[in-house]
């Protein structure tokens, strides 16, 4: 029996925006690219499940796709008047609600996939049918509010995942690690005043969005000290990621003693990314998430569930995601990193670590973690 679950589905890699020279409108002086559109391509995703293929790894894996995730589902999260006009302009030959979030005809239809994707991985996790699973959901989900599609994410695929799970009776305690290089402001908005669910966001500092991610959010209510954003000065590589776990994430989440972990999983925080600034290296990615394997084992049964966010280097996501994958799932095929060479290279010095290292102290004595 393969003990690892791979969620992913075609459709996703046909969600198309365009209108957009990176996160810049076309227009005026603004000159459209010969590919067209947002960073948010389907090339990363794609290029990782053929990576997979060509590997062997997918093999491996028990692969599956998912059912649409149900209006009822959606409204657990977003508001119906929300839904409905997502859908009418769905059907109507697209166009965009929120910010940076453009979408074409049944881009609805797309994201209800790519929240099904979240969902049905956390549930087959959460029965025991599968140790822990991957879900390839596009597009992603954790900057879009409840009534607002925010940074590429038209809906909220975690959270969508997690009511889901809650209202099925598979479980009440939640832990949400996000180690997307950008501030998970849409799923801290939505769980900002309960205690049932913890959030972890590991993120460049002011990167995206500019006005969210500071250290003092901790929630509110019932949620104070049930938020915990963890924002890194440019230019953290492996040494200081995986500190950030070790010293906050982990303890918090053992602390919190979660029925499930879920990774928001992104790869912007790789050195090549053209929306970040950060160098964590495949090697880097698949060492967190050997920490996340054994936290896991310890405090929820190995109940692990990646739902995949960002990542804009179509080169090198897909060898960051393999890595991933592979841990996951315990394989012996490694895909390695073409570029190891020049990413040690671009590694921090010592200097910076330790400065690195004085801000992540900081931290943990601002939470309490010691």
């Amino acid at each position: 029996m393969k003990s690892t679950g791979f969620f992913w589905d075609e459709k996703c890699f046909w969600h198309a925006g365009g209108n957009y020279t990176l996160t810049m409108p076309i227009g005026g002086n603004v000159q459209p690219l010969a590919a067209g559109g947002l960073p948010e391509n389907p090339e990363t995703k794609r290029r990782l499940k053929n990576l997979m293929d060509v590997t062997g790894l997918r093999k491996e894996l028990d692969s599956r796709s998912a059912d649409l995730a149900t209006t009822e589902d959606l409204a657990r999260v977003h508001p119906m008047d929300f839904l409905t006009k997502f859908r009418e302009l769905s059907d109507s030959g697209g166009g965009e609600l929120g910010l940076r979030t453009p979408f074409a005809q049944g881009g609805y239809e797309i994201a209800a996939l790519s929240a099904g994707l979240a969902k049905a991985a956390v549930e087959a996790v959460l029965k025991g049918e599968l140790k822990n699973a991957y879900s390839l959901s596009r597009p992603p989900g954790h900057h879009c509010l409840p009534d607002y599609p925010n940074g590429f994410c038209l809906l909220a695929n975690i959270a969508i995942a997690i009511e889901a799970a809650k209202a099925a009776g598979l479980g009440q305690r939640f832990a949400v690690l996000d180690w997307d290089v950008h501030h998970g402001n849409g799923t801290e908005a939505i769980f900002y005043d309960r205690d049932d669910v913890l959030t972890i966001s590991i993120h460049q500092d002011h990167n995206y969005p500019l006005d969210t991610g500071d250290i003092e959010d901790q929630g509110k209510g019932a949620g104070l000290g049930h938020n915990i954003n963890i924002p890194l000065p440019a230019g953290c590589g492996d040494e200081t990621y995986l500190s950030a776990v070790d010293q906050i994430a982990v303890p918090a989440i053992a602390r919190f003693n979660p029925d499930i972990i879920i990774v928001a999983c992104g790869f912007d925080a790789s050195p090549f990314d053209p929306l970040a600034h950060m160098l964590v290296s495949v090697e880097g990615f698949r060492q967190m998430t050997a920490r996340m394997m054994t936290l896991a084992d310890e405090v929820c049964d190995g109940k692990l569930v990646m739902v995949h966010e960002g990542g804009y280097s179509e080169a090198y996501v897909p060898f960051c995601g393999h890595a991933v994958i592979a841990e996951l799932s315990g394989s012996a095929i490694d895909a390695g990193d073409p570029l190891a060479i020049p990413v040690a290279a671009r590694q921090p010095n010592a200097r910076l670590v330790a400065f690195h290292r004085e801000i992540l102290g900081e931290f943990v004595t601002h939470f309490d973690l010691d």
